[in-house]
């Protein structure tokens, strides 16, 4: 047990006022009455692994890393091993999702096979038996990921972020319709995860910008005004671009991180900020950095995307300067701050 907590009662309340916790119930929920993970395997009826244990697992595996070394001359590298925790059940959930697309992608070629024999009809079951549950493994998987990765921010104050980033009988009737939509299921899934869906808000700061607070005051009203918003960051691993995507992980808020493309030589930054504007951003934040924060602004200024341009009390680094005299006034949430210039006061 660990130092701080005397029970997994305790533990559990203290990371339920911390973070949301996921949805263990849903991730670990059975399909299906039998479950099949390889073609070598026969059907099985054993249960997914207790939801309430799951999250309690996870509480205790990582509170006592950060317990283990606190206060001592290894302190600082528990946030390492907790990372590798968290890792770990990313890895895994991704070999995962590589075997659920093999299957499924079995399942498309055997759907195009089509014949009205029983022996086909078994065959399409089976598949559809293994796409599912290996479905169910990697939601349960990423779930666990997720938590960990959630109290790794609770711990640390900085987001988780993985080194490597979707017939005759009746009975065969039955089959394919329950794999042509296991299909759909999938598609629907892979196209939320790799290109969410909602109202993108643009995001970029220098290095050393270090105010925590402005940058979640400026994020949590603009999620106030759209629930539904996508956060795209310019994804440095220091500064400004960190404060917003632990802010976005607090909140269960989807994060596009726009690297640039190292290939292109010392432009890519700037390639990447012309990127951006492509995701048809309904807002933007830049706070004050450097040529990349300026040129972003820029760019926002120019496709009149309405911005805040943030500054921190008493940072050297020189802010996007404004190219309008007379910039135009945009009315949003009872606050009126301008389209294309940087004057705009704060929510």
């Amino acid at each position: 047990m660990t130092d701080r907590f005397s029970n997994f009662a305790d533990l559990a309340e203290h990371y339920a006022r911390e973070i949301a916790t996921p949805d263990y119930a849903a991730a670990f929920m059975e399909q299906t009455e039998l479950a099949k993970l390889s073609i070598e395997h026969e059907p099985s009826a054993a249960e997914m692994p207790d939801p309430d244990v799951a999250q309690a697992a996870i509480e205790m595996m990582l509170a006592t890393v950060f317990d283990l070394f606190r206060d001592t001359r290894m302190e600082d590298m528990a946030s390492e091993v907790a990372w590798g925790i968290a890792n770990s059940f990313h890895v895994v959930a991704k070999r995962l999702d590589t075997r659920e697309d093999s299957m499924a992608n079995r399942l498309q070629e055997k759907l195009r096979e089509y014949d009205p024999s029983e022996v086909y009809a078994t065959d399409l079951e089976d598949l559809t038996m293994q796409a599912r549950s290996l479905a169910e493994c990697r939601d349960a998987m990423e779930c666990m990921r997720d938590h960990a990765a959630k109290i790794y921010l609770v711990e640390t104050g900085r987001p988780f972020s993985p080194v490597r980033g979707s017939r005759v009988s009746s009975k065969t009737n039955a089959s394919m319709i329950e794999a042509r939509d296991y299909l759909a299921a999938q598609k629907a899934q892979r196209r939320e995860q790799f290109a969410p869906t909602g109202p993108v808000v643009v995001f970029s700061g220098g290095q050393q910008f270090t105010d925590i607070a402005q940058v979640e005051d400026y994020l949590n009203a603009i999620r106030t005004r759209i629930p539904s918003m996508v956060l795209a960051t310019t994804a440095q691993n220091k500064g400004a671009d960190v404060i917003a995507a632990a802010w976005a992980s607090s909140k269960n808020v989807p994060v596009i991180l726009c690297k640039p493309d190292a290939s292109r030589g010392p432009s890519a930054p700037y390639q990447r900020n012309a990127r951006m504007l492509s995701f048809k951003p309904v807002e933007a934040v830049v706070c004050n950095g450097g040529g990349i924060q300026a040129n972003l602004a820029d760019r926002l200024r120019e496709a009149r995307v309405p911005m805040h341009i943030v500054r921190e009390a008493g940072a050297q680094n020189e802010a996007p300067p404004s190219r309008s005299k007379a910039p135009a006034q945009a009315e949003r949430g009872g606050a009126k701050r301008t389209v294309n210039g940087d004057d705009l006061p704060p929510f």
